[in-house]
């Protein structure tokens, strides 16, 4: 499960200011760490479906995060690739 302290860790990692929660960059981030935290759990529950249902629901979701940055900033997009090793 995704915590208070581990989320804000993960929020310093890529905001671009301060105060930055809404960013696309933060968003990226945070639904690619709960998609980690679902796949690990989804190994060990292969039976388990609706948490399947979510992880799709999750990855299409950050797809879509994925190509509106592509689309509006490709720098900034390029860095978030990198930085969270998503494209190899």
């Amino acid at each position: 499960m995704l915590t208070k302290t581990k989320k804000l860790k993960i929020i310093k990692g890529v905001a671009i200011h301060e105060k930055d929660t809404g960013s696309p960059e933060v968003q990226i981030a945070v639904l690619t760490k709960r998609i980690d935290e679902l796949s690990k759990h989804l190994k060990g529950h292969k039976k388990d479906v609706h948490s399947r249902r979510g992880l799709l629901s999750m990855v299409a979701d950050r797809q879509s995060h994925l190509r509106y940055l592509q689309k509006k900033n490709i720098r900034r997009y390029n860095a978030v690739v990198k930085k969270l090793e998503l494209r190899k």
